[in-house]
């Protein structure tokens, strides 16, 4: 079972990376010339945030795997809507520092916010502690989302012409 344990663990990662190397030239060059709110986490908060959440959430996906017996017909939903999830989150970094669309982004991460939530409920009757292990990501694209609509605010996208 502990390969299964480590491969769901670290699966979320994989988007994580492919993020990281995407927004490394963004995050220096395109992303300090945006109005950001005073509130927002630092940069270096990041990685070390995303390291936590990316663990908690794939340790979780396979507390789900392993209480319904793996990906069996009980499984569909409940890891249907995590991978859901998980591919909405890939989605928002390039979306947002690649292809610089504030508004795609803001729209991204809500339909991400919203599908977190709907897989923790999926997720509650199944196993609590893998739900809880989910509350901080929720907690955090509550503020993700509040500072990439914040952004978009207050940095019209350029019409092009």
């Amino acid at each position: 079972m502990w390969p299964a344990a480590v491969g769901m663990t670290a699966l979320p990662f994989l988007g994580g990376f492919y993020g990281s190397y995407i927004s490394r030239e963004p995050v220096k060059v395109w992303y300090p010339t945006l109005r950001k709110p005073s509130w927002r986490p630092p940069n270096a908060a990041f990685p070390v945030v995303w390291t936590c959440l990316y663990t908690g959430m794939g340790y979780g996906s396979y507390l789900i795997w392993k209480e319904l017996g793996g990906f069996t017909e009980k499984a569909v939903v409940p890891l249907g809507l995590y991978g859901l999830q998980l591919a909405l989150n890939w989605a928002w970094t390039p979306i947002f520092f690649g292809a610089h669309k504030l508004k795609l982004a803001l729209v991204d991460i809500t339909l991400l916010t919203v599908t977190v939530g709907a897989t923790m409920v999926s997720w509650y009757p199944i196993s609590q502690p893998a739900t809880l292990l989910m509350a901080p990501y929720l907690a955090w694209l509550c503020l993700a989302t509040s500072l990439n609509y914040c952004i978009w605010r207050d940095n019209p996208e350029k019409k092009e012409e």
